[in-house]
């Protein structure tokens, strides 16, 4: 994944006052995250949110698991001072500033993992799978969601039309992440996919919105210089050339879902070849079958 840490981490900074009246997409699916986690029976004595941001959908954890310890962690640290104010004065959230592929937790400290939208920044999701097994308990569960590949594709092509240079991150593919889970010795990953459309009154008001949730261009092979208006205005009145309906032009968001256990008993090997060979008791998995609920 072409991902720059540091402009990311910049542009997270810049935006952490004005991302929770921007994010429309993210307290969406923050929303419908936290309601799957009803179809799951859990009592977990502590949760970890990684890419917590604000603490918007944090907050959430907090009121729905009331005996937990609550843990959120993100790469930069102007949200996390918004998070840490959420909650009551007897019970808020305790922030981390750290990076997914090496959070500073100890082994199998959690015993629920939950992610809202973060996973697409990571430079190799795989790697930032492998260290949320290792933080989560055997029997624990992931929670995620993530951006899949036509996440903004109107811009996307806007944009490669206008000056055959992308602008916006290369989003992965649903199954590449699915056998991501397998191949990392998870149990019983489930994965699904939905759209949400979002329609503004001219592109301009989707960049604005973009940046004021610090989802601007951080690819590390973006242009260094600044993009000149003659640019702007050539891939905005592509975007509304092609994409206007009925006064409006959408934005998609191919939001992608996933949650899966930490096996009890599960190995991963890696053969000479270089191939990983998962190996999962079967008592481990009989274990967490009863979790779910019908």
């Amino acid at each position: 994944m072409n991902v720059d840490r540091r402009a990311l981490r910049r542009a997270a900074d810049r935006a952490a006052h004005s991302y929770d009246q921007a994010a429309v997409v993210a307290a969406e699916v923050g929303r419908r995250l936290l309601e799957r986690l009803e179809l799951i029976r859990l009592d977990p004595k502590v949760v970890v949110d990684v890419g917590c941001g604000t603490g918007s959908t944090t907050e959430g954890l907090l009121k729905r698991y009331r005996r937990a310890r609550i843990v959120g962690t993100d790469l930069a640290l102007q949200p996390l001072r918004i998070s840490r104010q959420r909650g009551a004065w007897r019970r808020r959230i305790r922030s981390v500033c750290a990076d997914a592929e090496a959070l500073p937790l100890a082994d199998g400290c959690c015993d629920l993992l939950f992610s809202n939208l973060m996973l697409y920044w990571c430079p190799d999701p795989r790697a930032a799978l492998a260290e949320f097994q290792r933080i989560l308990r055997p029997g624990g569960v992931l929670m995620f969601a993530t951006l899949g590949h036509d996440t903004l594709k109107e811009l996307r092509d806007s944009w490669i039309s206008t000056e055959s240079l992308a602008h916006t991150l290369d989003f992965g593919d649903m199954h590449d992440l699915g056998d991501a889970l397998l191949r990392g010795g998870w149990a019983e990953p489930v994965m699904d996919m939905e759209t949400l459309t979002v329609t503004y009154s001219r592109p301009a008001d989707l960049l604005r919105d973009l940046r004021h949730t610090g989802e601007t261009n951080c690819r590390s092979d973006r242009r260094r210089s600044l993009t000149g208006p003659g640019r702007l205005q050539a891939m905005t009145a592509r975007y509304a050339h092609v994409y206007e309906y009925d006064g409006r032009v959408p934005a998609t968001w191919e939001i992608v879902y996933g949650h899966a256990w930490r096996a009890v008993g599960s190995q991963t090997a890696v053969r000479p070849d270089g191939v990983s060979e998962v190996r999962i008791a079967v008592d481990g998995l009989r274990a967490t079958a009863p979790r779910r609920t019908s």
